[in-house]
């Protein structure tokens, strides 16, 4: 009896070092990808703007915007490439409209590809730092002004900023 209560004790205690390792990978990916630059992930803050240009080349910077199944707007970049130099500033346009009658609250989430490159891509301003409310049938334009750092490796020459626009409208009670 008493070897099957050391075991109950052991396989909890298991049970509930799983469920904390659960909890704990998470942030662990988050810290992994930021040090990396491994899964496109990009600062969620402003960065501040470039103090030099390297105009010995050139990057191509490609657009996408993809929508969530759950919201009715419609979503898509002003233009679907520029080509800038290392540090220099740009500004890109989104163009976002709520196909609903009724208001709705968009966030948009940015993903740089290749991967590895997405360290090297710096937002100034961009409307992924917050909310994005738009009302029955409104459109605005959503700017990102960005550069990518000349510290970017030679090998990169074609960057993709992508866009995944989501649903952020709180839901209230009876709906």
């Amino acid at each position: 009896m008493v070897s099957h209560k050391l075991l109950i004790r052991k396989l909890v205690l298991i049970c509930i070092a799983m469920f904390g390792f659960g909890f704990a990978l998470v942030p662990l990916y988050d810290v992994f990808c930021r040090y990396t630059g491994i899964n496109g992930k990009t600062e969620n803050t402003a960065a501040p703007a470039s103090r030099r240009v390297d105009a010995s080349r050139e990057i191509s910077v490609e657009f996408l915007a993809n929508l969530d199944p759950g919201i009715a707007w419609s979503f898509a970049p002003e233009i679907v490439s520029v080509s800038v130099h290392p540090g220099q500033v740009k500004i890109v346009n989104f163009l976002a409209e709520n196909l609903t009658d009724k208001a709705m609250i968009g966030r948009a989430v940015p993903s740089v590809s290749p991967g590895e490159a997405a360290r090297y891509f710096k937002k100034i301003e961009c409307f992924c730092f917050v909310e994005q409310p738009l009302d029955a049938h409104q459109a605005k334009f959503m700017p990102v002004q960005f550069y990518i750092d000349p510290e970017l490796p030679s090998h990169f020459t074609t960057i993709t900023l992508s866009y995944r626009l989501y649903n952020n409208t709180p839901r209230t009670a009876g709906r």
